[in-house]
């Protein structure tokens, strides 16, 4: 057997709200369960939601903070106080800001822990080439659009320093090989968060909910589902409900405050708010179609893959990333044209018309998100870091017998 290592993850973490902090949280309850796994610290955000959620055989080390510029030295710190084997980060292009120069030093930080001589690993969840930055509210105009994604570029460089970096997607791992040379950059699928009970496939009794859910305001809105809604409503759908989960994007504060205050007059719409880990299950089982009113992707849906592995089916839009992971993964869902209110209440319609195809959607769904666990994906990582630390270990002796 391998010796068991040392590892770190730096992700964002609940109960803070920051991107991909669901995953992060996956990913350390994987790890926690590993017995390859010896020690394993959590290098998480401080948030104003409180201390990190404590999980079993982790160490919680809140030590950066979204848009500070002092993040990069505050993981750098910790990282070498901790004397680990290995670190992985869980990062997408906004992961440490939505401003230009916090978020950009933050993306260094890998190239750092890698420099200080730890070796690193990166799950990358996008590319600044799959980002609208306009769409996305990163850029104002298409000339700050054209300089931000020059920057893009070069941060996208600097994260290749990495002893690898794991993308979702095969036409990511294509794009860095090709655009930028890299000779270190490997597939990892999504994974399935959990491997639960096959789920009623039935869609529930009383009202049809449609469920969007997700970080909203930016190329993620719902005004084009409310007026899908309304749409419907005109069409004589009225057993229909719309459920609006999740909050704003870091970018898009009180955009969802906004909408509600723009569809008082709307029966049936709903905002939750932020949902609890243990709520995920019993919001998406209400559900009769999740919705996806996206108008640009920045990368694979862990809202897709959730919708999967409650048996629900989906309403999508006909954009590049979400056709790569239903071809890719098994997924199926009915399209629409994005921004195109008619377009998705046509698409809700014939899901609302044919109960037997959305039923039969749900099944697919749940058999392809069932397909990769998420903890063999950690295991896969794990390999990957135990081969890092083997290299590390086998050129430290090369070095001693050389003096």
């Amino acid at each position: 057997m391998e010796k068991p290592l040392k590892i770190g993850v730096i992700t964002a973490f609940p109960p803070g709200k920051n991107s991909l902090n669901e995953f992060g949280w996956h990913m350390v309850q994987s790890f926690a369960t590993k017995e390859e796994v010896e020690k394993l610290v959590v290098f998480a955000d401080i948030t104003g939601a409180g201390a990190p959620v404590e999980v079993e055989n982790a160490t919680m080390e809140p030590c950066w903070r979204f848009n500070s510029k002092s993040t990069i030295y505050q993981i750098a710190r910790r990282v070498r106080k901790a004397k680990l084997d290995a670190v992985i980060f869980n990062l997408q292009f906004a992961s440490f800001g939505d401003t230009r120069l916090a978020g950009g030093l933050g993306l260094l930080t890998p190239a750092v822990t890698k420099y200080m001589g730890t070796p690193t690993a990166v799950i990358l969840h996008n590319l600044v080439e799959n980002v609208d930055m306009e769409d996305a509210g990163f850029a104002e105009n298409k000339l700050i659009a054209k300089a931000m994604s020059f920057a893009g570029r070069l941060l996208t460089k600097a994260l290749l320093k990495a002893d690898y970096v794991a993308l979702t997607i095969p036409k990511y791992v294509e794009l860095l090989e090709q655009s930028y040379g890299a000779k270190n950059v490997l597939l990892a699928p999504h994974g399935s968060f959990e491997q639960l009970a096959e789920p009623s496939f039935e869609v529930p009794e009383g009202p049809r909910k449609l469920l969007a859910f997700g970080k909203w305001g930016t190329y993620k809105t719902v005004d084009i589902l409310i007026e899908a809604y309304r749409d419907l409503l005109a069409r004589g759908y009225d057993n229909v409900e719309v459920v609006v989960a999740g909050t704003d994007s870091p970018n898009s504060p009180g955009y969802l405050a906004g909408i509600a205050d723009s569809c008082q007059d709307l029966p049936g719409v709903s905002f939750p708010g932020y949902v609890e880990e243990q709520d995920v299950e019993p919001l998406f089982s209400s559900a009769a179609i999740t919705v996806f009113p996206y108008s640009s992707t920045t990368g694979s849906s862990g809202v897709l893959h959730q919708a999967g592995s409650y048996g629900r089916c989906a309403v999508l839009p006909a954009i590049g990333d979400f056709v790569e992971v239903i071809e890719e993964e098994g997924f199926v869902g009915e399209y629409f044209t994005p921004n195109d209110a008619s377009s998705l209440a046509d698409a809700l319609a014939k899901m609302l018309d044919d109960t037997a195809r959305c039923e039969e959607m749900g099944r697919q769904n749940y058999a392809a998100a069932q397909g990769v666990p998420f903890t063999e994906v950690m295991d896969w990582h794990l390999i990957h870091m135990q081969e890092l630390t083997k290299r590390k270990q086998s050129k430290a002796a090369l070095e001693r017998s050389v003096l």
